[in-house]
């Protein structure tokens, strides 16, 4: 329980922060999809409730945004660096230079402008049809793909805190979230759209391990990168199959 709650005040609101020695932190990776399902359904159940039922755009604008709040934008951080710095065409050293740099370009915010209207887009496409287990289901298979990535890049992790997390990445704890993950899927999005949903975040995922192996290594940005892309793969995936 303690490793969960750590995890759990690492990656959300949704237990308190605190501080977790080095030796401890790769064991939160085994609770990632968990994690992620309790994100998910703090942020579906006001409005599976019937809150907003009548304006399902409007419902699909406040989960993206609950889950921007409760998450700190930890994972959109990932995203928006690793949008900027592929524009160098990946050129290693360019690539972690723009990688380390604070501020953010002007692909870092395409890259956020489209994945934030895509998740309130499919969010709106889901809650139309009252698929809120589905939604929250997103959440789970975005941090199921941080630890298939993490299993795959684990030889190419650069030094720093990315790395305590993915050392935590072993084989048993990937192929147990694999069965977490898509056990979950079965019964809270259907078989279709979880298999669809699951073999989109894993050509997602492909992509950025080439990626990693192309500009030669990996970091906890790959891993927010991966968060997001799965949370669009699950709702594309739905939309796909429904």
């Amino acid at each position: 329980m303690r490793e969960f709650l750590d995890t759990l005040g690492f990656l959300t609101r949704l237990a308190p922060a605190r501080v977790i020695p080095e030796a401890a932190m790769n064991r939160c990776m085994r609770w990632m999809p968990p994690a992620g399902l309790v994100l998910g359904a703090v942020v579906v159940l006001p409005f599976a409730l019937g809150l907003f039922r009548a304006a399902p755009w409007v419902q699909a604008w406040l989960m993206v945004a609950l889950s921007v709040f409760l998450t700190r934008g930890l994972h959109l951080d990932g995203l928006a660096d690793v949008a900027d710095a592929v524009t160098t065409h990946t050129d290693p050293e360019r690539f972690w230079q723009v990688i380390k740099d604070s501020r953010s370009g002007p692909f870092g915010v395409i890259g956020l402008a489209l994945a934030l209207m895509g998740e309130v887009i499919l969010f709106h496409e889901m809650a139309a049809r009252g698929a809120f287990p589905a939604i929250a289901w997103t959440f789970v298979l975005g941090r199921a793909g941080a630890v298939w990535l993490g299993y795959h890049v684990r030889h190419l992790v650069r030094p720093g805190l990315g790395k305590l997390y993915i050392d935590g990445a072993t084989l048993g704890v990937a192929l147990a979230a694999a069965v977490f993950t898509f056990g979950a899927g079965l019964f809270m999005a259907g078989f279709l759209p979880t298999v669809a949903g699951t073999a989109i975040a894993t050509a997602a995922l492909l992509g950025l391990y080439r990626l990693a192996e192309k500009v030669g290594a990996a970091n906890g940005d790959f891993l927010g990168c991966a968060v997001i892309l799965g949370e669009l793969a699950g709702g594309l995936g739905f939309v796909l199959a429904s």
